[in-house]
């Protein structure tokens, strides 16, 4: 079950594997650098069609960070609840799925 209380962040019962924390952390690195790089691009007046070229590489690339942090979601604390008998995880579910649709 999910940890909450109104004065801290929800955490994972499961953690999250290490291979997925060190991939997660480098693509969130990655894009962090692809947007520096775009705030240069502004600053130096590049291009607009060469600057939205560039946001749609990191949007991609957030798209795709989302995806995995989805799956694991789906793979541990979704089942975890379903487990438990909390099938109430399936609305909470489809509105993370409305976010990203």
């Amino acid at each position: 079950m999910v940890e909450r209380d109104c004065c801290r962040a929800a955490h994972k019962h499961t953690p999250r594997s290490p291979e997925l924390k060190r991939d997660v952390t480098r693509r969130i690195n990655r894009a962090v650098g692809q947007l520096n790089g775009i705030r240069q691009m502004v600053e130096e007046d590049r291009y607009c069609g060469d600057v939205l070229t560039q946001l749609a590489a990191v949007e991609s690339a957030v798209k795709a960070i989302s995806r995995e942090v989805m799956r694991d979601h789906l793979e541990t604390c979704v089942v975890e609840r379903i487990q438990a008998g909390d099938t109430e995880v399936t609305g909470e579910v489809m509105d993370l799925f409305k976010k990203f649709m």
